[in-house]
């Protein structure tokens, strides 16, 4: 059995969202298919995301000095607790689905707060003692679905960077799946989500 975490990056449902539609069809289309498998749905406008602030550095800074945590201000013990269960979560998943809008040529913000509770110096990645970086995150299967009014073809910037990302923190086996161009031929839109959706329905029975 294994345990799939998806990450729903978008505040609206797949009554309004062409991302959540995609994702919608994966999920239904891989809970089929691994029916003993556990599908853990992560939906981060309905969960405050921390971004790295003055309560996190504060509170780290407090930590590393050997300061109790009980000790911290509430705000920071707050925000450390969040970002330490989205990082164990992102851990313990098997795999792993990101699911996004294109926007203005980047992921919305929680994502990237999201991000940051995965890239952590010393747990998902070191520096060796050249200096280099080396991704410690080994034998994940990683998924990133995204939809996009125009044509990029994955060479948009926020695929680019999930991407490196990802790579950066050793996850190797990692894939990208668009639904694109809906926009750009709005009377096609339809026709071009339906392909989307036959293929990631495909792939998600394989994942």
């Amino acid at each position: 059995m294994a345990q799939l975490l998806v990450v729903r990056a978008h505040p609206l449902d797949s009554s309004s969202s062409r991302s959540m539609q995609l994702t919608d069809a994966f999920v239904t289309a891989y809970t089929e298919a691994h029916p003993d498998d556990r599908v853990e749905q992560l939906h981060l406008y309905d969960v405050a995301v921390p971004e790295i602030d003055l309560d996190l550095l504060n509170g780290w800074k407090k930590l590393a000095a050997g300061e109790p945590f009980v000790h911290l201000h509430p705000s920071e013990q707050a925000k450390l607790t969040i970002f330490d269960q989205l990082g164990d979560q992102f851990m313990g998943a098997d795999k792993f689905v990101v699911a996004n809008p294109l926007w203005n040529l980047s992921v919305p913000t929680r994502l990237k707060a999201w991000i940051d509770t995965v890239c952590r110096a010393g747990r998902t990645f070191r520096y060796t003692s050249d200096g280099r970086a080396e991704g410690l995150v080994k034998g994940k299967r990683g998924l990133h679905l995204q939809t996009n009014g125009g044509f990029f073809g994955g060479a948009d910037p926020a695929s680019d960077y999930l991407r490196r990302v990802f790579g950066f923190i050793g996850v190797s086996d990692y894939q990208s799946m668009y639904a694109e161009g809906m926009d750009h031929d709005p009377d096609n839109a339809a026709a071009i989500m339906a392909e989307a959706i036959d293929r990631v329905t495909e792939f998600a029975r394989t994942f």
